[in-house]
């Protein structure tokens, strides 16, 4: 497969409005193509006109939010991409589009604006999703959600969006993986583990891990690549926020009888 070149061949247009917040909002486009499936970049921005004074925050002088996630000439797959990230609101405000997400965080910084006089603190929200792999069976998106309201530090968020444009269907774990081999692929994935961390196939994982019980799982954010079965742990699902994302390959010699047959883990099938 070739790799997406992105030339990037303009930003099509800049525009500002002024809301009765007075926000502004930017908004890009850029273009790409590759030998499978057409797409482009759009991004929405933006910006409180609320501002901390730079001598008291010289990081940040304002709130603003920033989405940015790529279009396909596919409805399915647009629409699919959008309610991975709308999901993630939950069920009390569920946006209908990209730009309510950010004109709603820029709102609600300015109510904090005013509902505390002299504020020293700026806001930041990030949406960036990205396409890491085309086959023309298969899209992976990497999804980035990033936030800052206050507190010590913010937080992040990485997930993968899996989609196939030749069925329109998401690429699920229970649409890869034989029912009856679930639990041997969970095995494999703590036995890599391990390896990787560095303890032996005996050393209870209540110590240094986050694990529920103690007991070893396989987190929700997976995609498939070159490699194989790709697996993150976000900062706080397994160990501190200081030691950050940890990553955790299960290679296609590995899934062998596991995988079912003819799917993306099956590529010599």
């Amino acid at each position: 497969m070739k790799k997406i070149i992105l030339p990037l061949l303009a930003i099509s247009f800049v525009w500002a409005c002024t809301s009765d917040n007075k926000e502004k909002k930017v908004a890009h486009v850029i273009t790409a193509e590759n030998d499978t499936l057409t797409y482009r970049y759009d991004s929405i921005k933006v910006v409180s006109n609320n501002v901390v004074k730079p001598e008291v925050n010289r990081e940040a002088d304002t709130a603003n939010a920033l989405v940015r996630y790529p279009v396909f000439e596919n409805d399915s797959l647009n629409n699919y991409i959008k309610s991975q990230v709308f999901h993630y609101f939950g069920d009390e405000e569920v946006p209908t589009a990209f730009d309510d997400i950010a004109a709603s965080f820029i709102r609600g910084y300015n109510d904090f604006y005013v509902e505390n006089p002299g504020t020293t603190q700026w806001w930041y929200l990030l949406i960036d999703i990205k396409v890491i792999r085309q086959l023309h069976n298969y899209v992976a998106m990497k999804y980035v959600h990033s936030d800052y309201a206050g507190g010590a530090h913010g937080n992040t968020i990485i997930s993968y969006i899996n989609f196939n444009p030749k069925t329109n269907k998401a690429v699920t774990l229970d649409s890869l993986i034989l029912p009856e081999k679930k639990a041997e692929l969970l095995k494999i994935g703590e036995r890599i583990f391990r390896s990787n961390e560095k303890i032996s196939a005996t050393e209870p994982l209540d110590k240094r891990y986050f694990f529920t019980n103690g007991k070893f799982s396989l987190p929700k954010s997976y995609y498939v690549s070159d490699k194989g079965l790709v697996f993150l742990y976000n900062a706080y699902e397994i160990k501190s926020y200081a030691e950050g994302t940890t990553e955790l390959v299960i290679p296609f010699s590995e899934l062998s009888g596991i995988a079912k047959p003819q799917t993306i883990l099956t590529p010599s099938e």
